[in-house]
């Protein structure tokens, strides 16, 4: 029987696939999803998937159905199990395989679920999802197979390489570690197992139900517990997760928050000292600082386009020992593999913590330049418009010959600072951020972003949620 299946068009993202389980994704989706993509490496030549799956309820059943998939189209795959998206990547890079498919929702709310893909050791993303939706409509798929299983145990393997980059010798740290029940939990707890020091895990449990809280560690309000439990242990840092461990979240000695922009500034400064004018990427979203910061440390700092994939291209493209996003998303190729890891990212602040001879995080977090910014603002607008709404911003800002970068969306630079507007490519949403030196430029600034939207059609966003000072 020829093979065909056509996709909830809302569920081929720029980054992976993903949807809402029982409305827009299934897993008769899941097994297409294996089959088309077994299907392209196979005719690449490979013969070997890795697939891990996360801890939501729905990761099971779709985990199996990708399997069923993969193997109709010939594949072995290599079933490492429940875990976090970077233990799938460490799979992937290290047994080199020829593909990778992780199960995950990532941060979403529970009643998502999706898949994350490596098409040999680089990122799948963008056409080549498209070409997933293509090759499924169109029974373009290589002739049905029996393909093969296996199961592999990675995880110890996975913890030791992670401890084998400690540099923070025996310095006894008190750290806080808030899994928000999320895949990475079982690892975590080997990992704090054999790290020096005393450590407190949090929703340390896997629960694809997320009793504690949204596991987002990018949203002030979801680590709440991790603060509170960080002061009343007077512990040195404090670190959280999302949903599948590839973002991360800190909170220093006081409990104040280090953006994703601020804990680049600080990681920044250790590479730098191995790999001197070595080239820094961060996405359009981070604050002016961090680029500044960069070049004070002697590295050549780059603003890219916002995505996991996108970034993780192009730190291989331009030899970058080190890259990281708003979102929490940190990249080291230094001494690692350059694909984005929480839990390795949270060892080497650990070890920069712990070499500290005197202060603290919170006051290398002070001693940054102060600006204040809003929050990042997402507002709805449909998928159908969201780009066109920019088109037509970056068409008027040129016409008023204002200093914009069009890398990612439209930065815009004035006296005041800089506010951007973006599309979501995962999502139907605009997402803005304002960042000034004072609070009257940062009311100027989101005046002149509001003026915009009103021109487009657009309500002004709600930028409350307080100006995060840093």
């Amino acid at each position: 029987m020829a093979f065909s299946h056509h996709f909830d068009p809302t569920v081929l993202r720029e980054y992976d696939i993903r949807g809402i389980v029982g409305r827009t994704l299934y897993a008769a989706d899941a097994f297409a999803i294996g089959r088309a993509f077994g299907s392209i490496v196979a005719r690449a030549g490979g013969t070997r998937v890795a697939v891990g799956y996360d801890g939501r309820l729905t990761s099971p059943e779709l985990e199996q159905a990708l399997v069923d998939g993969l193997r109709a189209s010939g594949m072995e795959a290599l079933r490492i199990g429940l875990g976090p998206t970077p233990m799938l990547y460490y799979t992937a890079t290290t047994l080199q395989t020829d593909g990778a498919v992780m199960v995950t929702g990532s941060h979403n709310p529970p009643d998502y679920n999706g898949f994350k893909m490596m098409f040999g050791r680089k990122p799948f993303f963008g056409q080549q999802i498209q070409q997933i939706g293509t090759l499924a409509e169109t029974g373009d798929v290589v002739p049905e197979a029996q393909g093969s299983e296996q199961a592999v145990a990675i995880a110890d393997d996975y913890v030791a390489r992670l401890l084998a980059d400690w540099d923070g010798g025996d310095r006894m740290l008190k750290v806080v570690w808030d899994n928000g029940n999320g895949a990475a939990g079982d690892v975590l707890e080997k990992l704090v197992a054999s790290l020096p020091g005393e450590h407190v895990v949090l929703n340390g449990t896997i629960d694809g139900r997320f009793p504690a809280h949204h596991p987002d560690p990018t949203v002030p309000a979801n680590l709440v517990e991790l603060i509170a439990q960080v002061r009343a242990r007077k512990a040195d840092i404090g670190i959280a997760f999302d949903g599948d461990a590839d973002r991360i979240g800190l909170v220093d000695d006081t409990g104040e928050i280090l953006f994703g922009d601020q804990i680049l500034v600080v990681l920044a400064r250790d590479v730098l000292k191995t790999h001197p004018g070595g080239t820094i990427i961060a996405d359009v979203k981070a604050s002016q600082v961090l680029f500044d910061e960069v070049a004070k440390a002697g590295g050549t700092p780059m603003m890219w386009k916002t995505g996991h994939s996108l970034i993780k291209s192009k730190m291989a493209d331009t030899g970058s020992p080190l890259a990281g996003e708003m979102s929490g998303h940190i990249f080291f190729a230094d001494r690692w593999y350059g694909f984005d890891d929480a839990l390795y990212a949270a060892v080497r602040t650990l070890g920069i913590v712990a070499r500290m001879e005197s202060g603290t995080l919170s006051t290398v977090r002070q001693a940054l330049p102060h600006v204040v910014n809003t929050p990042e603002v997402r507002f709805d607008c449909d998928d159908r418009r969201k780009f066109a709404v920019i088109e037509e911003v970056a068409d008027r800002l040129a016409a008023e010959g204002a200093k914009v970068s069009s890398i990612d969306g439209v930065r815009v630079q004035t006296a005041d600072g800089w506010w951007l507007l973006r599309a979501s490519n995962t999502q139907a949403v605009l997402v803005a951020r304002c960042e000034a030196s004072t609070e009257a430029g940062l009311d100027r600034l989101k005046a002149a972003l509001a003026k915009q939207l009103v021109a487009s059609g657009l309500e002004t966003p709600d930028f409350s949620g307080g100006n995060a000072g840093h």
